[in-house]
């Protein structure tokens, strides 16, 4: 990691915490617009709308068509893979609680970047299973089920 990039895991833990403020501001969200896919739709434009305002106020880098040319078939596919996470939270929060939700979500996210890390999928750079990694997931794994216990 860069020396200069202290800001890196702040903005990471940033982005951790307010994705169970957002899982339960999508949960009154659907909550009140009652339907979830419009819910969805609603959440989506709002960032859609914040992302291309973005991208106006800073235009560059554009990509180059060698880098169109390079990209992977299923590297668009993100954000509606992402988006199966915000209808889980919009249909899902309400019904198990906040902290189960986000605690299955970490789990199953950690579990398959392990996988993903392991075997090098989506171009990442391969990082091996190992002893550490595997005991840091069961324990993963054991502390949502006393979460979703009790």
């Amino acid at each position: 990691m860069n020396a200069n990039a202290g800001w890196i895991i702040p903005f990471i833990i940033l982005g951790g915490a307010l994705q169970s403020c957002g899982a339960a501001m999508n949960g009154q969200l659907n909550k009140h617009v009652v339907n979830p896919w419009l819910a969805s739709a609603i959440s989506f434009a709002l960032i859609t709308f914040f992302f291309a305002g973005a991208t106006l106020i800073h235009p560059n880098p554009l990509p180059s068509q060698h880098d169109l040319a390079e990209l992977p078939w299923w590297a668009v596919v993100g954000g509606l893979v992402g988006a199966v996470q915000v209808y889980a939270g919009l249909t899902l929060v309400n019904k198990v609680g906040a902290g189960p939700f986000v605690g299955f979500t970490v789990t199953a996210a950690l579990i398959s970047s392990l996988l993903i890390d392991h075997f090098g999928w989506f171009r990442m750079q391969a990082h091996p299973l190992n002893t550490g990694r595997v005991v840091g997931s069961l324990l993963l794994v054991g502390g949502i089920s006393l979460i979703a216990k009790f």
